[in-house]
């Protein structure tokens, strides 16, 4: 069987996924992209994209040039009692909603030939060792079989316990909750603002707006009862949170929230499957580069099934990719995490930055790739 005649399945259609399809496409492979959601829609994300991906964005024409976007220079930063510092960003970013970002991608990839199937879910991934084949259960009680899966289905999915995955196995104290606002914010920063328990952060976006989303803990959430107390009993203890949440106009009926976000190791090729974004590895969001590395892992996944050879060599060649560009960022991220949410911590994270900018520096450059 020729290459272009083997059967790829994408499972979810975020930024891995709908990178990974679209580059495959346009090598005229067969690829079915399938999201258990339909577009558009909102994720809970910090929207905030380093410009580490800008060029192969723009290369592959993937970039929503059509937009007006936000171009961010500098980061700000508050410890838990609202003291704050600044910092240039050498490499910098733009900021853009999933919404829109993720709308945009999905045209280019049914434009490209990407088979999209949005509004199903798969409910189990079984590989057949004898026929090397994957079989696929869906939602609607269909079967589907193909050569190679990529699984690109998020932080936290119903498949990853069905397959058992290891950090499934543990309880995660975090939960994400997102806003869009309007606001009288710099367009050209991005900031992380600390409280007891977690870390907000706030950046421009498309048509003025600007992205509010937290990493928060889920024992606060069960004491307060309700995600409004929360802020108002914990988030407003930082001055500056409490008067963007006092001032802003909220765009939302209602805020996004996801729970049981989990920053444990993950492997990048489980079961037979490539796994790509944030199914991958989840890097903590104040490093602020998911959606980056989400866009680089998708290329990767792609660029292991373009180069072909066995079962065994495509495997072999993503995890060895994979691992080289994101293990030891991931790593960092989540001993940096430390360093946030909480005063004491946070206080020192202040004082570090404010007194050694150049160590600040280097934590972000560990925590980011190269331009590609």
């Amino acid at each position: 069987m020729k290459a272009s005649e083997k059967r790829i399945i994408v499972i979810g259609g975020g930024l891995a996924g709908l990178i990974s399809s679209i580059l495959l496409a346009r090598k005229d492979r067969n690829v079915m992209l399938i999201e258990k959601k339909m577009y558009p829609f909102h994720r809970v994300c910090g929207e905030y994209i380093s410009n580490e991906v800008l060029g192969f964005l723009k290369r592959k024409k993937l970039y929503p040039d059509y937009l007006q976007l936000p171009e961010i220079t500098r980061f700000q930063f508050s410890d838990t009692k609202g003291k704050t510092v600044q910092i240039p960003l050498d490499l910098g970013g733009f900021g853009i909603s999933r919404f829109v970002l993720d709308e945009w991608l999905v045209k280019q990839a049914v434009e490209s030939g990407v088979e999209v199937r949005a509004g199903i879910q798969v409910n189990s991934v079984d590989y057949n060792e004898k026929a090397e084949k994957f079989e696929l259960t869906l939602s609607d009680h269909s079967i589907l079989e193909s050569d190679y899966v990529i699984g690109a289905f998020g932080k936290r999915s119903k498949l990853d316990k069905v397959m058992n995955r290891s950090f499934m196995q543990k309880r995660s104290p975090y939960i994400g909750v997102k806003y869009h606002v309007n606001g009288d914010f710099e367009h050209d920063t991005v900031a992380l603002h600390n409280f007891h328990g977690g870390y907000c952060g706030l950046n421009a976006i498309e048509s003025g707006k600007f992205n509010l989303c937290y990493l928060g803990s889920r024992d606060q959430l069960r004491q307060f009862g309700s995600v409004e107390e929360m802020e108002r009993q914990v988030l407003w203890e930082n001055p500056i949170l409490k008067k963007i949440f006092q001032e802003s106009e909220f765009l939302f009926e209602k805020p996004e929230v996801i729970n049981e976000i989990n920053f444990e190791s993950k492997e990048p090729v489980e079961n037979h499957i490539l796994m790509a974004g944030d199914s991958a590895g989840l890097i903590t969001p104040l490093c602020g580069n998911g959606m980056a590395m989400a866009i680089h892992s998708g290329k990767l996944a792609a660029e292991s099934l373009l180069t072909g050879g066995s079962r065994e060599e495509v495997e072999s060649n993503y995890a060895k990719t994979w691992t080289a560009e994101f293990r030891q960022r991931l790593w960092v991220g989540r001993n940096v995490q430390r360093l946030f949410g909480s005063g004491g911590a946070s206080v020192f994270a202040r004082n570090l930055i404010d007194h050694i900018p150049f160590l600040a520096k280097q934590i972000i450059k560990n925590t980011h790739g190269s331009p590609f």
